[in-house]
C-alpha cells in the first residue's frame, strides 16, 4: 500500500474529509460542475461514468444532482472513504455502483466518461501510467476523462505547495507553518510538471489533453478516449 494512502484508511482520520477538502481545494465546487459541464459535451443523456478515487463521493454526489439520467461506478482503495461516498450519495443510491479497490479491479464498462480527481498525485509516473491506461481501457473512443490533481507548476513549485497550504489554513496566516507544510508534501507527493502531466495522458492513450483548471498548486486536464 502506497505510504500517503495510509491515512485514509482510518475512519477516524477520514471523518472531517469533506469539511477539510473544501477548505484546501480552491473553487472545489466549481471544479465539480467544470467536470460535469466536460464530461457531458462527450456522454450521452443516459450516461455511464468510472469514478475512480471515488471515496467521500463529493463529486458523484455534485455530479448526480445535475444529470439524474447519469450512473455512475465509483471505485476506491479504502473502505473508510467508501463509507463516506455511501452517506453522501444515499439519496442517488440507485445509480451508484461502489466497490473497494483500485480501478483495475473495476468491471470493464464501457464507459461514456470517467474522473480521478485529487488522486494521481499521490502515484508515482509508473503507477499513474498504469492508471491511466485501465481507465482508457474502459473507456468509449471519443469519450473523456478529467483529472485534476496537485503538480509541480514550475521550478518554484514548493512556493505553491506553501500558498496551496496557506489557503487550505482558514484559522490564520502562518507563511512558516505553510512553507512547513510545503515541504513534507514536496517530499511525500511524486509531484510531475504540467508537461509531464499531459505526456502521461498521450502515453496512456488520450488524445488532446487541454489544461481547464488553475489554482496555486493545482492543475486538471481534460482529454479525449483516441
Amino acid at each position: 500500500m502506497n505510504d500517503n494512502l495510509t491515512p485514509f484508511l482510518n475512519p477516524t482520520s477520514v471523518a472531517s474529509y469533506a469539511e477539510e477538502t473544501l477548505k484546501k481545494v480552491p473553487g472545489l465546487t466549481d471544479l465539480h460542475r467544470m467536470t460535469e459541464l466536460l464530461l457531458a459535451e462527450h456522454a450521452p443523456d443516459a450516461a455511464r461514468i468510472l469514478v475512480v478515487g471515488a471515496g467521500g463521493g463529493l463529486e458523484l454526489k455534485a455530479m448526480a444532482q445535475v444529470r439524474p439520467e447519469w450512473r455512475f461506478t465509483g471505485v476506491d482503495p479504502s473502505p473508510a472513504m467508501l463509507d463516506l461516498a455511501h452517506k453522501a450519495v444515499s439519496p442517488f443510491a440507485g445509480r451508484m455502483d461502489l466497490s473497494a479497490g483500485t480501478v483495475d479491479e473495476a468491471p470493464p464498462g464501457p464507459y461514456d466518461g470517467a474522473t480521478c480527481l485529487l488522486t494521481l498525485h499521490f502515484l508515482d509516473r509508473d503507477e499513474r501510467l498504469k492508471t491511466l491506461r485501465e481507465i482508457r481501457h474502459r473507456l468509449k473512443p471519443g469519450s473523456a476523462v478529467v483529472v485534476a490533481h496537485h503538480t509541480a507548476p514550475d521550478a518554484a513549485s514548493e512556493r505553491w505547495l506553501a500558498r496551496s497550504a496557506l489557503f487550505a489554513d482558514r484559522d490564520g496566516s502562518d507563511p512558516a507553518k505553510a512553507a512547513a507544510s510545503a515541504a513534507i508534501m514536496a517530499q511525500r507527493l511524486p509531484l510531475l510538471t504540467p508537461d509531464d502531466e499531459e505526456t502521461l495522458l498521450l502515453e496512456a492513450g488520450f488524445v488532446d489533453p487541454a489544461l481547464f483548471y488553475a489554482a496555486f498548486s493545482f492543475r486538471g486536464w481534460v482529454a479525449i478516449a483516441g
